[in-house]
């Protein structure tokens, strides 16, 4: 831009925007998390059953004398007064007009009844105020967000009664993918943990590298093998400099942190790390099937039982990461590699996050085009952002291209906000995949398949995946559509190549990364 004449302009730094966003949008769910607590028919939900109603509610505005709602109607509304204050008046057979029975105000609440069946108001509820806002939830979205109030109270008798043990029971899912692989795979990782482990601090003394994998700004990563044996992994090698010259210390040292407590079949394995002067190392699995970018690439698409396969591997992953607290927020076909049976395992882990139930974090980051529409608002997102992504990932296996894509990333942005239901889809997605990837690419992230009440099993239980083996598959049975054949652990056939390193990084001495 270039002024032709003189300006004044107002400028806002784009982290004083967040920050308010941030703080603004903590301090309204910590209001609306007051108010919900104060009704005795919800005050009892765990904190994530919250939220999620938290999310779904809607503010309504009405003038001084404006009825919100009027005797005898039937209603499927809940109101909680957020500003200004109401009368309550109600017909009675000592007068001819309804007389004023109570006065509510702000955090006051009424009609909550007809969260649990069809409700006869029985008293006028009317605006006693200039500007009244009252925070509002129908039956039916409280139904398909959180479960019916019969439910709920089901569900609250057995959470009450066993919090510690289903707390336990949870973790204990979470580790227990570990069992679901067959019991030669697992002892092979424990035995290949028990080896590096014995590994000196120098990563080379014991590993000579084969091969370039792949290469970015922090750094490469390379094919290694243990000297003198046939044992092959993937040698994370990132600058130490880079990442202070980026300051994602945090984010280098999350990564670590969660990919040493993860153990699942569809997740890269950290077997163990290293650091020295110029780097810090992560030695992973190595998964030499190549990557699904690539093949997608060299595609150009795939068909649909193909990508119900991704679908399937990328679900199981979410699955178990979301059991145990982990948001991935980074899917897209660059981040999925496939290992020697041809199954799909997330790599790269530089932006997932744990979280608590019920939580929000506001960190903006992501691929532009797979960025889901509340991260771009800065609105605060959680687990539903992941479901999102799988949306555009489905979109992008069958077409070769994901759905939101401009000349630039305020563009792409900018698509993303104006939603899934502005697109036509090309005639090679059918209705079924169609229907998955609008119900999952929802604006509104309480609408979202995998974030209602049934939880992922929604999106493994979609018509378009009716007939999908996922008990085999979590046993990694099921053979999987791109599977290619490996002559050995370090046959690297399936990456591109690269150019060897030039030159060396400088040192890196600050010490970040003493816990490495």
């Amino acid at each position: 831009l270039k002024a032709i004449t003189n300006v004044k302009t107002w400028a806002l730094d784009r982290e004083v925007f967040q920050n308010i966003m941030r703080v603004t949008a903590q301090n309204r769910q910590e209001q609306y998390r007051n108010f919900l607590r104060s009704v005795s028919l919800l005050k009892n939900l765990p904190e994530d059953k919250l939220t999620k109603i938290m999310d779904c509610l809607e503010v309504e505005y009405y003038d001084k004398g404006d009825y919100v709602i009027r005797e005898g109607e039937e209603g499927n509304t809940f109101f909680i007064i957020a500003k200004g204050k109401v009368i309550v008046t109600q017909s009675t057979t000592d007068h001819s007009q309804p007389q004023v029975i109570k006065n509510l105000h702000k955090g006051d609440y009424f009609g909550e009844k007809a969260l649990i069946s069809d409700d006869v108001r029985s008293a006028n509820v009317i605006a006693d105020d200039y500007n009244v806002e009252c925070l509002v939830i129908d039956r039916e979205t409280f139904n398909q967000t959180v479960g019916t109030y019969e439910e709920l109270q089901t569900y609250l008798e057995g959470y009450v009664a066993n919090l510690a043990q289903a707390d336990e029971k949870r973790h204990a899912k979470g580790r227990s993918f570990c069992g679901q692989l067959t019991k030669e795979v697992s002892l092979e990782m424990i035995e290949l943990k028990e080896k590096v482990a014995q590994f000196p601090p120098s990563p080379f003394q014991n590993l000579e590298v084969v091969t370039t994998l792949g290469v970015g700004g922090f750094g490469r990563v390379e094919l290694v093998k243990v000297k003198n044996e046939n044992v092959a992994f993937a040698m994370k090698c990132i600058k130490k400099k880079h990442v202070v010259d980026t300051k994602q210390q945090e984010h280098i040292y999350s990564e670590k942190k969660i990919l040493e407590q993860i153990c699942s079949p569809f997740v890269v394995k950290l077997y163990r790390t290293f650091k020295d002067n110029k780097y810090v190392y992560m030695l992973l699995e190595a998964c030499l099937g190549g990557e699904l970018w690539s093949l997608l690439r060299d595609r150009g698409s795939f068909d649909e039982f193909t990508t119900k396969f991704c679908v399937g591997c990328v679900t199981e992953a979410f699955d178990y990461l979301h059991q145990i607290g982990i948001i991935y927020r980074d899917l897209k076909p660059e981040n999925l590699i496939l290992d020697a049976e041809g199954y799909i395992k997330l790599v790269d882990f530089g932006f997932a996050k744990k979280i608590g139930s019920g939580q929000k974090t506001w960190t903006f980051c992501g691929t532009p085009e797979y960025v889901a529409p509340e991260v771009i608002l800065s609105k605060g997102h959680d687990f539903s952002v992941d479901f999102w992504s799988l949306g555009i990932l489905v979109y992008e296996l069958l077409t070769g291209s994901p759905p939101f894509s401009g000349a630039d990333q305020m563009m792409t942005y900018n698509l993303i906000l104006k939603g899934i239901e502005k697109l036509d889809f090309p005639k090679v997605i059918t209705r079924r995949p169609e229907d998955l990837i609008r119900r999952l690419c929802r604006q509104n992230p309480t609408e979202r398949l995998g974030n209602l009440r049934n939880g992922i099993n929604d999106i493994k239980k979609h018509r378009w995946l009716s007939g999908f083996n996922w008990d085999s598959l979590k046993v990694r049975k099921l053979t999987s559509p791109l599977k290619r054949e490996l002559s050995g652990p370090t046959d690297y056939s399936y990456f591109d190549s690269y150019p060897p390193e030039v030159g060396s990084p400088p040192d890196e001495l600050s010490g970040w990364d003493k816990d490495f």
